[in-house]
């Protein structure tokens, strides 16, 4: 056993550190892209215990991977293949430390898994409105660190907006103890908002106290088809000035995405019938604070304008609770039914709302002409700008071959056009390490400065996740 080995273990016990056997649940990311060999996965069960593990790999010059649910989909949380960096997994921080129902916050470990922290919300009878499709296994520590996005951005916003005060232990092994649940503090720079982010890169994450809201009185969702992307954003425009800060999401799907879930789920039923003419899908849900009369006329409302002006063809109400979830399930099968379908080149763009129609219809031509025969696999959040722009492989085309032959040709026609519409490469995936390069060239050299200069004053070793972001 090597000396760091031997420090870990009189850090947090030896049945806690990991060297031997079958380590591929954090040895490999969840997209079967990275493949690593950790010299040890370490699962501390305290604050003091992850202070104590970066003491310990300062002064054994080792460089750390932090982990949480290893849901991420850009590389940035399992480690590399050289078998010396140490992977911190902080599942074991799982406690709920604090619920302030007075202040509406919540102070949970970073081992928390997403949906534990909305439950114990709601059994406040208070909500935590982040919502991902991994929330049954991805942790807060990991929505922090990658500053997740998810459904209800549109009216709550990214972890970021959600997050009031962190603890984080510094690559040196040092506490800062920042879980404030103020809502004002202009006492300094936002230390918080240099993390939430950071993707492991700056230190960890051990805490965070998190921003709770009242529970909705009544909440309504429905599919609507639409014929044209355009007519969606004049829906998503109308559904604004028809519910205000009442429309919680509003998703878009197209129909060859629709089609896949249809192709591997086919026990999930299809409220709207495809429908070649009307080849996208809204769905839209509004949160009402009065109640559900009051949401429901709200609601129709916005549907038969919709429908009197012809943004939309057709539309399906929800129900009831589980009818609204059936909807919302499609929209989450989608990454799955893509998995089912064979290996694909993902994009996660952030565009201005106003340019996704003419950004989608010009880099679909554009691809169509370049690689014949490639199917689009376009969804996302209309609500925020956020498209899910994926690529799978031709019929018929090995979906392995096709990603590692031309991944890179079709990168770079996508992220060319979304630097001409002025959008983002990474919306609320990450950098990590599959972006890594391609934010070296698109990021302004001003802005690639700063963030080094950062990095350079928290983690001047460099041994926090290295090889990610920048």
């Amino acid at each position: 056993m090597s000396a760091l080995v031997e420090a870990l273990a009189a850090a947090v016990g030896a049945s806690h550190v990991l060297c031997d056997g079958d380590l591929s649940a954090w040895e490999v990311d969840w997209r079967r892209r990275y493949r690593g060999r950790a010299l040890a996965v370490v699962r501390p069960g305290s604050t003091a215990e992850v202070a104590a593990v970066l003491r310990a790999c300062a002064a054994h010059g080792a460089s750390v991977v932090p982990q949480g649910g290893n849901t991420g989909l850009v590389g940035a949380s399992v480690p590399d293949a050289s078998g010396t960096q140490v992977l911190l997994s902080l599942t074991r921080m799982n406690r709920i430390r604090a619920v302030d129902s007075a202040n509406l916050t919540l102070t949970a470990e970073a081992g928390c898994v997403l949906q534990t922290v909305q439950e114990a919300a709601a059994a406040h009878r208070l909500l935590f409105p982040l919502s991902l499709a991994a929330e049954g296994s991805c942790t807060i520590g990991g929505n922090l660190a990658a500053n997740a996005g998810g459904t209800q951005v549109l009216r709550y916003g990214n972890a970021r907006e959600l997050c009031l005060g962190l603890e984080v232990v510094t690559p040196a092994g040092e506490i800062w103890d920042g879980l404030s649940g103020l809502r004002k503090d202009n006492t300094g720079y936002a230390l918080r908002d240099i993390y939430i982010g950071s993707e492991g890169t700056l230190g960890v994450i051990t805490a965070a106290t998190l921003k709770l809201c009242p529970q909705p009185a009544a909440r309504m969702t429905a599919l609507a088809a639409c014929a044209t992307l355009a007519a969606a954003t004049e829906l998503l425009q109308l559904a604004h000035a028809r519910l205000g800060p009442g429309l919680t999401g509003f998703e878009v799907m197209g129909e060859f995405a629709l089609s896949l879930v249809a192709r591997h789920f086919p026990q999930l039923r299809m409220p709207l019938a495809p429908n070649p003419e009307t080849p996208w899908t809204v769905l839209i849900e509004q949160s009402d604070s009065e109640s559900e009369t009051h949401a429901r006329g709200l609601f129709e409302g916005l549907l038969e304008a919709a429908l009197e002006r012809g943004l939309i063809a057709d539309a399906a109400v929800a129900e009831s609770v589980a009818q609204s979830r059936a909807m919302w399930q499609l929209r989450e099968a989608i990454p799955l039914a893509q998995v089912e379908e064979g290996a694909n080149i993902k994009h996660d763009i952030a565009l201005p709302i106003s340019r996704i129609p003419e950004f989608v219809a010009a880099t679909d031509a554009a691809l169509a002409r370049a690689f014949p025969g490639i199917r689009l696999v376009n969804f996302g959040h209309l609500g925020d700008g956020n498209l899910h722009y994926n690529v799978q492989a031709p019929t018929g085309m090995v979906a392995t071959d096709f990603l590692r032959e031309r991944e890179h040709e079709v990168n770079t026609l996508v992220y060319d056009a979304v630097d001409r519409f002025g959008g983002s490469i990474s919306a609320e995936h990450g950098i990590g390490a599959l972006k890594r390069d391609e934010l070296a060239k698109r990021k302004s050299p001003v802005a690639l400065s700063l963030m080094r200069a950062i990095k350079q004053a928290l983690d001047p070793d460099g041994r926090m996740n290295p090889g990610r972001v920048i």
